[in-house]
């Protein structure tokens, strides 16, 4: 089976060299060119390794990895950093880099690294907790039951499901596109509203005030983000 690697660097030509040369020794590639486009593509877990340039746009290496750990991803990160950059290297290894390059570098050390990396046993991910709250909802995750100050709400089988993947991806902004995929199973995108009226039938049901809510955020052209 072809590892899979997501590339996250603003350089194009850099970007292209790298994933060609990746692909020719078997991987396969994704890239992304600034932090937040590599966040959002990172917090999906498919990699098996994350290599992640530190100075990127709007959204710096640095955060992005801080982010991942955060919301508990263990995919291995290997971070690419300026040379001489020692407070870069010293904070991605504090924040849960596995590893870090110097750039400029040689092809062959990269790719030594990955495979060390590679060959890691995986990490066994920290146990889901079985309940979640917010506000005055409490989400029994296992028992899929939800209740607002003590009262059951009803929900749809895919109403749970939405409102789960948000409460697994809190803080992370998700697109109308990820949700269909991993809420809905859609491989394709199909022209749709599906996304957005469920959102809108869990406001109705667990935000204090549907029309300003409080939890289930609308981030203006990318998507929706669980806040609490």
């Amino acid at each position: 089976m072809r590892n899979k690697i997501l590339l996250v660097d603003d350089e194009p030509g850099l970007l292209r060299v790298l994933k060609d040369r990746l692909e020719s020794e078997g991987y396969t590639v994704e890239t992304a060119a600034d932090g937040a486009q590599g966040l959002e593509r990172a917090s999906t877990g498919l990699f098996d390794l994350i290599l992640l340039d530190v100075m990127l746009p709007l959204k710096s290496g640095i955060d992005v990895c801080r982010d991942l750990r955060q919301h508990n991803l263990t995919t291995p990160i290997l971070m690419l950093t300026a040379r001489g950059k020692t407070i870069d290297k010293v904070l991605g290894l504090k924040i849960g880099a596995d590893d870090y390059l110097s750039k400029p570098f040689d092809m062959m050390e990269l790719l030594a690294r990955m495979e060390a990396l590679l060959r890691r046993p995986p990490q066994k991910d920290p146990e889901e907790p079985s309940a979640f709250s917010f506000g005055n909802v409490r989400v029994d995750l296992k028992g899929t039951e939800v209740r607002r100050a003590g009262k059951a709400v009803s929900l749809s089988a895919r109403e749970f499901q939405l409102l789960r993947y948000f409460i697994e991806h809190r803080g992370v902004t998700l697109s109308r596109q990820e949700l269909l995929r991993e809420v809905w199973g859609y491989t394709a995108t199909p022209a749709t509203r599906t996304v957005d009226v469920h959102v809108a039938w869990l406001r109705q049901k667990l935000e204090p005030d549907p029309s300003e809510p409080k939890f289930i955020l609308t981030v203006p052209g990318l998507g929706y983000k669980f806040g609490a």
